[in-house]
């Protein structure tokens, strides 16, 4: 070949050396914007395969949108690792660009520390964030649509330029192998050479102006894609914040979730979700706190509410000042006397004294008129399973048996048993909450089913002194045998009844049956006021 054009190898080396090892010095482009270990891989599979949810979203977007999943991965990701780090842009794919800005926006949202402190560490919170955020990444996903093409354009650009540049290196290997010992290259092999470079060079052309305007539609895409993931952000904060405290409100620690499966855990989050449990769980979580705080006042070994000091020699409530005189020998003899004339400066308390021992029983009426709503539309059955459930909470904190008893008419009663020692069981507890027979209102039936209860308490652990609550709109007749039966189990076995009459004050008026059957009664107007039951916590 005699055409002006040198076939020597060296030259064509130096022709083809811009390309030479090009694609293979190129390190490995990311599909994922968060950096991930395996165990964190594991985690998001294991969640994945467990939550139809998520698959059923993936499934939806992949259908409509390149590489939906994986951003769902690192959304989920970068709500489950501790610390989150994001790679650098150009350590990512050009088509999963977008998902990197969309998720770095996510990360530097506002309200995604709030979010990421519920998140942390728990798959299936991370899990709801994604499902949460359902909605707002769909709208990212269609506004970013010409800036995914125009990546994905870029992404193939640059894949067929580093291919193009191994196709360099190729021709230039044959064109070695063909080369005879002066070097001299045969045509044929040396315009491959040629033919190589010129695609290369068109192809890093084409490549440079993909990315070029990738940059620009991401460019032109950033804003919206922060204000959208500032608000899915934001949703997920809410939605994950609402589920916690729905959570606390029921009594369900941490703990107890961070043990239940994904399975479990999305069904009671359901169910708490739907229906009259949604609906009382604020006012559940305002009760239980308010029985939290009752106890808190308690004086330990106190017979009742600090009101003040006074003089005595009981040691148990001697007041600190008084305490001090021990520690000095000149004064030591002075405490001795004041002790032995009853002189020592106290603490007073007044109250009923707290004596309970055996369980606790709360005997919920659930009659028809227990559907009336009250004042902020909150019905009396939700009062009252609300005061049974920090009851239940009182019960568990102090070691005692716990028994819910559901009545309405004669001989319709159903009983839930929470013995001391023993989980609860959330499934167990909201079966209680959410049980309502109707019909009417029977004392007899609950109240024969408690001293039963605490009678055989008594003959199996000789425990005595149980309480029994009482909570009810309607008024009802005992009979005469009945109620000499009453009084007799109530002094052999040392029982305090305790009276709360919700939205009907005339029930626990004086004279009424109510009333002769409690040892302490008290009426109920203001269905918003759980602190209207407050002393039944400091004296149970």
């Amino acid at each position: 070949m005699d055409d002006g054009t040198s076939n020597g190898l060296e030259e064509l080396a130096g022709l083809a050396r811009t390309w030479l090892g090009l694609s293979s010095s190129v390190p490995g482009r990311h599909t994922a914007a968060v950096v991930a270990d395996r165990f964190d891989r594991m985690t998001w599979r294991d969640t994945y395969e467990q939550s139809a949810a998520l698959r059923e979203l993936a499934e939806e977007l992949d259908a409509c949108h390149d590489h939906a999943t994986d951003l769902l991965t690192d959304v989920f990701l970068a709500a489950y690792k501790a610390g989150p780090r994001l790679r650098e842009p150009a350590e990512m794919e050009a088509s999963r660009l977008v998902n990197h800005q969309v998720v770095t926006s996510l990360v530097e949202s506002p309200a995604f520390t709030e979010l990421h402190r519920e998140t942390a560490g728990d798959p299936y919170a991370a899990a709801m964030a994604v499902l949460a955020q359902a909605a707002a990444l769909r709208g990212l996903l269609e506004r970013t649509r010409e800036a995914r093409d125009r990546a994905g354009q870029a992404e193939r650009g640059r894949q067929a330029a580093d291919d193009a540049a191994s196709a360099v290196a190729e021709a230039l290997r044959q064109a070695a192998e063909e080369a005879g010992q002066d070097g001299t290259v045969p045509a044929p092999a040396a315009d491959a050479v040629r033919q190589a470079v010129e695609t290369a060079e068109a192809a890093e052309a084409t490549a440079r102006r993909a990315a070029r305007d990738a940059a620009q539609a991401l460019g032109a895409a950033a804003p919206g894609v922060r204000a959208g993931a500032r608000n899915a952000a934001a949703k997920a904060a809410e939605a994950v914040r609402r589920e916690s405290a729905l959570m606390r409100a029921w009594g369900v620690g941490p703990g107890e979730l961070e043990r239940m499966p994904f399975d479990r855990r999305a069904r009671l989050a359901e169910r708490l979700r739907t229906g009259r449990l949604a609906e009382w769980a604020e006012l559940i979580g305002r009760f239980r706190q308010m029985a939290r705080g009752e106890r808190a006042r308690k004086v330990e070994n106190a017979t009742g509410e600090l009101v003040g000091v006074t003089l005595g020699n009981d040691l148990s409530r001697v007041i600190p000042a008084e305490l001090a005189n021990l520690g000095l020998p000149e004064l030591r003899a002075v405490f001795a006397v004041r002790y032995a004339a009853g002189e020592l400066m106290l603490y007073d308390s007044q109250g009923e004294q707290s004596t309970g021992q055996g369980a606790i029983i709360a005997c919920v009426d659930t009659s028809h008129s227990m559907y009336e709503a009250g004042p902020g539309g909150i019905t009396r059955e939700a009062w009252a399973k609300g005061c049974a459930l920090a009851l239940l909470d009182q019960a568990r904190e102090a070691g005692r048996d716990f028994v819910g008893i559901l009545f309405s008419a004669p001989g319709r009663i159903q009983v839930f048993r929470f013995p001391a020692g023993r989980s609860a069981g959330t499934d167990r507890v909201l079966d209680f909450a959410k049980t309502f027979l109707g019909g009417g209102t029977s004392y007899q039936t609950p109240l024969s089913a408690a001293g039963e209860l605490l009678e055989e308490e008594f003959d199996d652990t000789s425990r005595g002194r149980g309480d029994i609550v009482m909570i009810t709109d309607d008024d009802c007749g005992v009979t005469e045998e009945w109620m000499r039966g009453w009084n007799e189990a109530k002094r052999r076995l040392g029982f305090r009844v305790f009276g709360v009459v919700v939205g009907a004050p005339r029930v626990g008026e004086a004279g009424s049956v109510l009333e002769a059957l409690c040892d302490n009664l008290r009426s109920v107007e203001d269905l918003t006021d759980v602190h209207a039951a407050a002393d039944l916590f400091r004296v149970i």
